[in-house]
């Protein structure tokens, strides 16, 4: 299927690219999250109309995640979780915790948002872990987990 993307999408294209992508991934996830609409010749006269006007809301995202970012970049997230004696947790820090904790301390961090490439966090320590704010802006958080030992 083709489609017109409305917004950057990572490893697909940017505003205004008409790519072909399958069908199910257009169906069922780019045009309900207005990130594309089908690429039909009415579709691309009345993007062609509007995409000043979605280059601007565009830039906007994007230098709002930048200044986001920036408060954001380097913070220290702190999570107590109930622990064993050898520093193996009790369950997991997922990436839903970690979202959390920053809305605890005044981020809007959604939890899909949050990168953790080598999957839940089982032991006490700390890591970094990667905050995707848009598809250009990402940053650096570091997450400590502390083991609550009852």
């Amino acid at each position: 299927m083709q489609v017109i993307l409305l917004e950057k999408v990572a490893n697909l294209g940017n505003l205004g690219d008409v790519v072909k992508v399958k069908d199910g991934f257009a169906r069922n996830f780019l045009i309900p999250t207005r990130r594309a609409r089908r690429a039909t010749d009415a579709a691309l006269k009345e993007f062609d109309a509007k995409r000043a006007e979605l280059e601007k809301l565009a830039a906007e995202k994007l230098v709002a995640a930048q200044a986001q970012g920036e408060k954001l970049n380097g913070k220290t997230v702190s999570i107590t979780q109930k622990a064993g004696v050898d520093g193996r947790l009790f369950g997991s820090v997922t990436n839903a915790d970690i979202a959390d904790a920053l809305k605890a301390q005044g981020f809007d961090v959604a939890k899909a948002n949050v990168r953790m490439p080598s999957g839940p966090i089982k032991h006490t320590g700390e890591q970094t872990l990667s905050v995707s704010l848009h598809t250009d802006v990402a940053v650096d958080v570091h997450v400590v987990v502390v083991g609550d030992v009852d």
